[in-house]
């Protein structure tokens, strides 16, 4: 374990203490939350990201020593192993080098080369792989044996050039080279397959393309990799043949004979048949692990984003699910989020509806003092706008809602179970509404994959993605603070140290004995011991709580060094939360100890001056362009407000109103060259662009965000950090095949060719 600690803290560039308090917390059943947040003395202050990191680092160390003992053992049964590889297994850093030291010895199906040593040929081929001058054809003539099927000297020569092609593929010096070697210089060349040309149009830009496996981005590999598995695309990974073998001669090729001869002959056999796909197969599967922890980290920082979106808070909330000929189911939310009534309308079916719909709304906005008024962004969503803004309703924001998963969650088993009298209309309308109250509390009832962001997220491990997504809601919801007298047990579950069951119970218990007054009655709770409370006691919030600091994030653990603040200011705790004079005379030096540092106290102290800040930014209204409906409605050059949907690695989508996001090329993210995109826009920022281009047609919208000389940028984040343009990037014009050393270009082509491959037909 102590190598795992010294290797880690080398990768990530911390102490190894660091490193080892993190993992015995882990190993003691801590949550990253939990560690970052109320044990930084231990670990230095590490973030969750890199407590994260060395949890997943420690994972793959501890994978890769399990199969070191499987081998080991295997070895050992096999009575092949000396002292010599136990060494080498025993310091094998890869599990791609510790594969490699085994593959001479792991049994296998039937070869040619083992076919050839069991006709008795290894000698043979020991002899011709040793490069010695000899009578060749003397020999080999020694072991033609009809009995055992070698009949020919041809077949004698043939079995042991079998048998050296095997040895040269499986050693490990040869493998190590091949695979930097195709690892620094592979090609991905992909080719439509013949007569699927009209039923892969959509792969267009991939029916003859060329580009360094080494600099391909990740949506291109899953693009690709989706094509093949379609039977669309031909793909192959490999670099160039002839430099392969001349690195291969210049280790195996040791004379100039008939024996070398041999040696060189089943080189280039081994090579093509056996080490080429070998290498072909390990590229694949590694560029495809890096193309989906790409695509797996830009979905998991889109989810956090929307997770995180600002909350309008506890209104009383009028949502529309809208549609035209079915109607607009209409629901009406107190406070709490609790359904009061629901009603269906059809403003856009004809005259008469749109007079009863309009007398139905107004009597409910007053029957329900409505504050405010969500209205989901599907189907019919703006011309429901539209109608609802013509009332005049006073007093209540009118706000579009992203209604992504809604239907999602209107058929689930938790959807059941909330509302088991109700349709599934009524459902999904309720979810929009309280989408609007608070994103976070709502979206974690949805599998993050419904959410409407990402890349690709059918094509990525699995596994991965899920592990990745759930430490996201985790991050998202400890974070924010989960209030206990109201949550649902679907929030409680993300709490640190708590999961499904104990969320159940605590509301099993919230419901038979009241409201919570204080955090200690959570250890009342069924099954709910010292340690799950010493993980979720902090990220619980009580308001009205008879204690003040349960209100805070201030863990309980943590009351005793508040209490003594107080005391020695003369004052009740409670006061000194009100406080902010009283505040500034602490010292918190004085308060410092061997289990309490000043990183603790220094958020303490932030703790008492905003209890329970909820660290999401506030909530701003916002609407869409009036008169702008449809993609007929655009014209190039306007200038329009939108919502970022989507981030990937080459743009971010964005929906001005039209049923139809809009792309913004990276290219037109800024008057600068932009990397990254998330470094310019976050999910849900609301941004405003120009309309490019539009293909009605295809329904396509090209956007720009970027802003004319002199002219402020418009994007309206708080967090935005968009500098100034340092120069305006322009994509060369050219074939769409990369070549070394020339600035990248987008695989999918000009910015018309990008429009909807994730958001329409690839999802």
């Amino acid at each position: 374990m102590l190598a795992h600690h010294k290797i880690i803290a080398a990768e990530l560039k911390i102490a190894e203490k660091q490193v080892t308090a993190t993992l015995n917390l882990l190993d003691e059943g801590a949550t990253v939350p939990f560690i970052s947040r109320y044990r930084k003395e231990l670990t230095g202050s590490l973030d969750e990201v890199e407590v994260a990191a060395i949890r997943d680092r420690a994972l793959q160390l501890r994978d890769l020593d399990k199969r070191r003992e499987a081998i080991l053992k295997s070895m050992t049964e096999l009575g092949k192993l000396t002292p010599e590889l136990e060494k080498k297994i025993n310091e094998a850093e890869t599990i791609s080098l510790l594969e490699d030291i085994y593959l001479p010895f792991k049994p296998k199906r039937k070869t040619r080369a083992s076919v050839a040593r069991e006709k008795g040929l290894e000698p043979l081929a020991l002899q011709i792989f040793d490069q010695e001058h000899f009578d060749l054809d003397a020999e080999a003539n020694k072991f033609i044996d009809a009995e055992k099927g070698v009949n020919t000297l041809d077949e004698a020569l043939a079995g042991a050039r079998d048998i050296i092609a095997e040895m040269i593929s499986e050693n490990v010096e040869a493998r190590t080279k091949m695979r930097s070697y195709f690892q620094e210089k592979a090609v991905f060349k992909a080719e439509v397959i013949k007569g699927k040309e009209e039923e892969g149009i959509k792969y267009k830009d991939y029916f003859e393309w060329n580009e360094p496996v080494k600099t391909a981005a990740s949506h291109r590999v899953l693009a690709m990799r989706r094509g093949e598995k379609e039977s669309i695309l031909r793909l192959d990974a490999l670099p160039p043949a002839e430099d392969a073998l001349v690195i291969l001669e210049n280790q195996f090729v040791t004379g100039k004979n008939t024996a070398s001869k041999q040696v060189q002959q089943a080189l280039e056999d081994g090579y093509k048949r056996l080490l080429e796909p070998a290498m072909e197969t390990e590229l694949r599967v590694l560029t495809k692990q890096k193309a989906d922890e790409e695509a797996i980290k830009v979905f998991a920082e889109n989810a956090r984003q929307l997770l995180l979106a600002a909350p309008m808070g506890q209104k009383n909330v009028l949502a529309i699910d809208p549609g035209f000929r079915t109607g607009c189911k209409v629901v009406c939310l107190d406070k709490q989020g609790q359904l009061l009534e629901n009603t269906a309308i059809y403003p856009h079916t004809g005259q008469g509806n749109v007079k009863n719909a309009e007398a139905t709304i107004k009597q409910l906005c007053e029957k329900h003092h409505i504050e405010a008024i969500a209205i989901g962004n599907g189907t019919a969503g703006r011309e429901t706008e539209s109608f609802i803004r013509g009332l005049n309703i006073p007093n209540a924001t009118i706000v579009m809602v992203n209604e992504s998963g809604a239907s999602i969650y209107s058929a689930s088993e938790v959807a059941r179970e909330e509302f088991p009298t109700q349709d599934i209309t009524v459902r999904g309308a309720v979810s929009i509404g309280r989408r609007l109250m608070d994103p976070l509390a709502e979206l974690v009832k949805i599998d993050p994959k419904s959410i409407g962001v990402g890349q690709y997220q059918h094509d990525v491990d699995q596994s991965k993605l899920q592990a990745s997504l759930d430490d996201t809601v985790i991050s998202a919801v400890n974070a924010v603070g989960v209030e206990l007298n109201t949550a649902s047990k679907q929030i409680l579950a993300y709490v640190s140290g708590l999961g499904p069951t104990l969320a159940q119970n605590i509301v099993d218990y919230r419901n038979t004995n009241g409201a919570f007054k204080n955090r200690a009655s959570l250890k009342k709770v069924p099954r709910l011991g010292d340690k799950a409370y010493e993980q979720a006691a902090g990220f619980l919030r009580i308001r009205n709580a008879e204690n003040v600091l349960d209100t805070s994030g201030v863990h309980p653990e943590r009351y005793a060094v508040v209490d003594q603040m107080a005391k020695d200011l003369g004052t009740s705790v409670s006061a000194l939360m009100k406080d902010p004079q009283l505040q500034k005379q602490i010292k918190p030096q004085q308060y410092v100890t061997d289990e309490i540092g000043l990183p603790t106290l220094n958020d303490i102290l932030k703790e008492l001056a905003k209890p329970g800040r909820d660290p999401r930014e506030q909530f701003e209204a916002f609407s869409f362009t009036e008169g702008v409906n449809e993609i007929a409605d655009l014209r190039v050059g306007m200038k329009l407000p939108g919502i970022v949907t989507n981030i990937t690695n080459f743009g971010a989508f964005v929906d001005i109103g039209v049923h139809q996001d809009g792309l913004v090329h990276t290219s037109q993210l800024a008057n600068r060259f932009v990397a990254n995109p998330n470094d310019i826009v976050k999910v849900h920022q609301k941004v405003e662009v120009t309309v490019m281009e539009v293909d009605t047609a295809r329904k396509r919208i090209s956007l720009s965000m970027k802003t004319e000389v002199g002219q402020k940028s418009e994007v309206r984040s708080p967090k935005s950090k968009e500098q100034k343009p340092k120069q305006d990037f322009k994509p060369q014009a050219g074939k769409s095949t990369f070549k070394p050393k020339q600035e990248k270009k987008d695989a999918d082509g000009d910015l018309q060719e990008k429009l909807a491959k994730l958001k329409g037909m690839f999802k």
